[in-house]
């Protein structure tokens, strides 16, 4: 069975749209914001709904009749990024194939967006310029953005509201990311819109997550050169490209190496 084909496409960030140049980082950064997560969910279980129920209730999805508010207080994230010193091109890197997979869905006209557990200002927004993928992603959500983040549904909510698109049943969103919780959100935001979301795996982890929740090997594509070879068999289009560096950055990048 093969994926269906996309009509929009929204990219996780870390691990699936850039990997950090050094690979245990990426891991520290993932396992405080899942601790994170765990933590406001305690907080929340034991002083708002006073110890009754479940602390992580499966139903805890973003309502989307209710408008999106700024997030108040994201403490733990921005420590993270205090103590990150370096300009963001010596942390990390466009993962291999990407700018091949982005210019295969422009040139469709597939909308794009993307959507991080990180934070924007002093990190997402610097990735971005760096690496010259504003022009792919015109809609890019961030933890300032939102009150909850992935594993619950709102970021890509959020991102497709942002994406000014009317909906509709036909629609088949893709949401692609490295994560467990990127496969839960996925699954999470299709209960709400009225269109399909197909989680891919992008990554050993996110892979154990499609097994588990027993969506089949063909939501797992490991590596950008397996999701544009699928995605050419769906679109139509030729084989990838031997260069995947946009020129415009490619020398900065470098010497920023």
């Amino acid at each position: 069975m093969n994926l269906p084909r996309p009509t929009i496409v929204i990219f996780d960030m870390d691990g699936t749209t850039v990997r950090h140049l050094n690979p245990h980082m990426l891991g520290v950064m993932e396992w405080m914001d899942d601790t994170a997560f765990k933590i406001v969910k305690f907080w929340s279980w034991l002083f708002e709904k006073r110890a009754h129920g479940p602390i992580l209730a499966p139903g805890d999805v973003a309502d989307p009749e209710r408008p999106v508010r700024k997030a108040r207080s994201i403490i733990v994230h921005r420590a993270i990024h205090k103590l990150r010193r370096k300009p963001v091109e010596l942390l990390v890197e466009p993962y291999p194939g990407i700018y091949s997979v982005l210019g295969l869905l422009k040139k469709h006209n597939i909308p794009l967006a993307l959507v991080s557990n990180g934070l924007g200002k002093g990190y997402g927004l610097d990735i971005l310029q760096k690496f010259a993928l504003e022009e792919f992603f015109p809609v890019a959500i961030f933890r300032e953005d939102i009150l909850k983040s992935k594993p619950n549904p709102e970021a890509i909510l959020l991102a497709l509201q942002r994406m000014d698109i009317e909906l509709k049943a036909s629609d088949i969103v893709w949401y692609i990311g490295d994560r467990h919780k990127d496969i839960t959100a996925a699954q999470a935001a299709g209960k709400i819109t009225p269109c399909r979301v197909v989680p891919v795996a992008f990554g050993v982890n996110a892979a154990i997550a499609v097994i588990e929740k027993g969506l089949g090997p063909h939501h797992i594509l490991m590596s950008h050169r397996d999701i544009h070879t699928q995605l050419s068999k769906l679109l139509g289009s030729p084989p990838i490209a031997e260069i995947d560096v946009p020129p415009a950055i490619s020398k900065t990048h470098q010497q920023g190496r």
